[in-house]
């Protein structure tokens, strides 16, 4: 891959233009600015997480910090707000280097603010930025259905889709992940929106323990989000997103109330959207389950020029593989 600093400013000036309009000095939102994958540079992802612009580097042979000092010194020139910047370096030997280095500036954003909801993050605390940009358009669904339901979590890492339901008015919200340091995330964005304990609750604990812990005390949510990773293996069982998303489904779709959604996330590069779609077709054709709605990446997250051809796979219908699916769960005794 060239690491030309003009071959580089070639394809990342159309991408800030493209997404200009979104920007904004008062703002403490998060967003991609420049999406390798799809607009022209696949070892290359730029956000920007309210003042904060983080880098991330995926080229196999990492780069010294100073070899990207053109870079940030160019956004800093046509988004002069930016305080600080953190570098990501994917490949490197130092964990520290891979969940990111300030190379610029003071502390980095600890939060950002978007559709009328605080998230707290912390933009070191992994190699991601502890909050998934291109899950927005969920946490607006969330939002807007949110309202007088109880909503189940599950996958939850730092919380941000039950932290979503829970400012737009549900019940009670139960955010569960193994990890209590990413929980932790979850429990100060309650904070920020002035959620109470008690429409709040953090559950630690390996999936399949959990769940079976629901179904044995009776429990039913209204909402009920999947978001696992594409692949996970614990002494309790495997998690496995290519070809088997049906099985992550079968196992929280008691957990539904009658007339219930179930919010299905399959992030797998490798399964297209037709075989995610396949599955999900499968599952419903009992009669009892049915496909409500496809929820779209946002176009900013893609790319002006984003391209399906850019993926291993084609996430068609979906727009990326990021596949968003929110399914109604009809129960066989309501």
């Amino acid at each position: 891959m060239n690491t030309d600093p003009l071959n580089i400013l070639r394809v990342i000036e159309p991408a800030l233009d493209f997404r200009k309009p979104l920007l904004d000095e008062n703002s403490l939102a998060a967003l991609r600015l420049f999406n390798g994958f799809t607009e022209g540079y696949p070892d290359l992802v730029i956000d920007l997480y309210a003042r904060t612009l983080v880098i991330f580097d995926y080229t196999a042979s990492p780069l010294p910090a100073q070899d990207w000092q053109f870079l940030w010194e160019w956004y800093r020139r046509e988004i002069p707000w930016i305080d600080a910047v953190l570098l990501k370096t994917r490949a490197a030997a130092y964990p520290g280097a891979r969940r990111g280095r300030l190379v610029f500036g003071g502390s980095p954003a600890d939060r950002i603010f978007e559709n009328g909801v605080w998230y707290a993050v912390n933009l070191g605390l992994n190699q991601d930025a502890s909050l998934y940009l291109d899950t927005r358009l969920l946490r607006v669904w969330l939002f807007a259905h949110a309202d007088g339901k109880d909503v189940l979590n599950m996958f939850a890492y730092t919380g941000s889709l039950g932290i979503a339901a829970a400012a737009g008015g549900a019940r009670k919200v139960v955010n569960s992940d193994r990890n209590p340091r990413f929980l932790d995330l979850a429990k100060q964005s309650a904070q920020l929106n002035q959620i109470p304990e008690k429409r709040h609750r953090l559950q630690t604990g390996d999936f399949f323990s959990q769940v079976s812990s629901l179904k044995r005390s009776g429990a039913r949510f209204d909402i009920v989000i999947s978001d696992p990773p594409f692949f996970s293996s614990t002494a309790k069982g495997q998690i496995n997103l290519v070809g088997q998303s049906r099985r992550v489904i079968n196992k929280l779709r008691p957990l539904v109330r009658d007339g219930g959604c179930l919010a299905s996330i399959n992030n797998a590069l490798f399964v297209s959207g037709v075989d995610y779609l396949k599955e999900l077709n499968e599952l419903c054709a009992d009669g009892y389950m049915s496909l409500e709605e496809i929820l779209p990446v946002p176009q900013d997250f893609i790319g002006g020029t984003g391209s399906a051809a850019a993926w291993p796979a084609d996430p068609a219908p979906f727009n990326h593989p990021t596949k968003i699916a929110i399914l109604r769960v009809r129960r066989k005794s309501a």
